[in-house]
């Protein structure tokens, strides 16, 4: 079941929301937390919001675990934005976008979470199974010789 929160009408350009977004996207919530906690950035204090409310939608809305949770999607959009103008020299004035955007996270409980023990425990087998091919193709089919080098070099004169 999909779980999803808004903060509407952030005051952050969506450019620097999305650098934290790109991050958690496909992490489990509490990884997601972990790494938007330490980051020093404002995007990251807006996000932490967002994504708690998301995690109290899930508990209390949806009666879902939130282990199980992993952010599927983690969308910023743009808002509307101000227009203001500041002087500059000679009596002229130059235009200042005060951007805004929407932050949109969506969890989910249908994909299974991976973590590095699950993964490497994948490979390992994996690659287990292809060493046995491997063993298998050498003991049917016998190693051909290398054929011999043809020419000799020939002498600096």
């Amino acid at each position: 079941m999909e779980v999803r929160a808004t903060y509407k009408y952030a005051k952050i350009s969506p450019f620097k929301a999305r650098e934290i977004t790109r991050e958690i996207q496909g992490l489990p919530v509490s990884a997601a937390l972990d790494v938007v906690a330490y980051s020093p950035k404002k995007a990251a204090l807006l996000i932490n919001k967002t994504l708690k409310s998301a995690v109290a939608n899930a508990e209390n809305n949806a009666n879902l675990k939130v282990d199980g949770l992993v952010v599927k999607e983690a969308i910023v959009g743009e808002g509307p934005t101000m227009k203001r103008m500041m002087a500059r020299a000679r009596g002229s004035g130059s235009r200042i976008l005060k951007r805004s955007s929407h932050i949109r996270i969506v969890l989910t409980d249908e994909i299974k979470i991976e973590t590095r023990e699950t993964r490497k425990a994948a490979q390992k087998a994996a690659r287990k199974k292809t060493g046995e091919a491997k063993a298998q193709d050498g003991s049917a089919h016998e190693k051909a010789e290398k054929p011999a080098k043809h020419g000799k070099k020939k002498a600096k004169k």
